[in-house]
């Protein structure tokens, strides 16, 4: 069955994964592009994994449930707005545009993410922003342990708590949390939160529709005493 448009406008498409297989699904939001519709309903998705991967193209996705591993994966230009919670993976490899998720995320969101904004409105598990690489990520809940290990670029904004070992063997992201924090990782370290920092939070407090102040927020970064790259002796690597 192939999928097809249930509003009166030409732009929305609804396609029911009841009705139509996941490889029908995202073979008709990739494809985008080619076509007038620009924005798209997912319906019963079921806990499926792997739900709006891949796009790239200015287009809007509301997922209408709960999704499985990697929803919203290798994400570019698209937003994708998910009433539900989502598994492990979410918005793994986002290089640009947005993701929403209104419920709880499992393990490793945001994992790599190179660009856009994730926003988790409930709590996310452990290793949220795992060698994160410019993406910025927003939990208005809580986060588990080993959140932020080895990020490189980008920023952490946690509204709640954060578990053990936040930011072990961090490099040059910004962490940013409101709540306690139970342990920091290896190399992490409280630094002083400047004019800069506030104005970066602030916007991106903005962005994620969280009701906090940049204020209430305490910013965790790197020591740099595990950096062993050195610019004058990199013909001996």
């Amino acid at each position: 069955m192939t999928a097809t448009a249930t509003a009166a406008t030409t732009d929305l498409q609804t396609l029911d994964m009841a009705e139509i297989e996941l490889r029908e699904v995202n073979a008709a939001l990739q494809g985008a592009p080619a076509t007038n519709y620009t924005q798209f309903e997912i319906r019963n998705p079921r806990g499926s994994h792997a739900v709006a991967v891949g796009l790239d193209a200015e287009i809007e996705v509301t997922v209408k449930g709960s999704t499985g591993y990697y929803c919203a994966g290798m994400n570019k230009l698209a937003t994708v707005h998910v009433e539900g919670s989502v598994g492990p993976g979410a918005a793994e490899n986002m290089m640009s545009g947005t993701v929403i998720v209104e419920g709880d995320a499992s393990q490793y969101a945001g994992a790599t993410g190179h660009g856009g904004l994730l926003v988790i409105k409930g709590n996310a598990s452990s290793r949220c922003g795992i060698s994160m690489k410019g993406i910025d990520i927003v939990v208005h809940g809580n986060i588990g342990h080993m959140s932020a290990f080895m990020a490189q670029k980008g920023n952490l904004v946690v509204l709640g708590d954060a578990g053990d070992a936040l930011g072990d063997s961090l490099y040059e992201a910004r962490l940013f949390v409101r709540g306690s924090v139970r342990s920091l990782g290896a190399d992490c370290i409280e630094k002083e939160m400047r004019p800069e920092h506030l104005e970066i939070l602030r916007d991106l407090l903005d962005k994620a529709g969280a009701d906090a102040k940049p204020e209430e927020f305490k910013r965790y970064g790197s020591a740099r005493k595990l950096y062993n790259f050195n610019i004058d002796h990199a013909d001996e690597y």
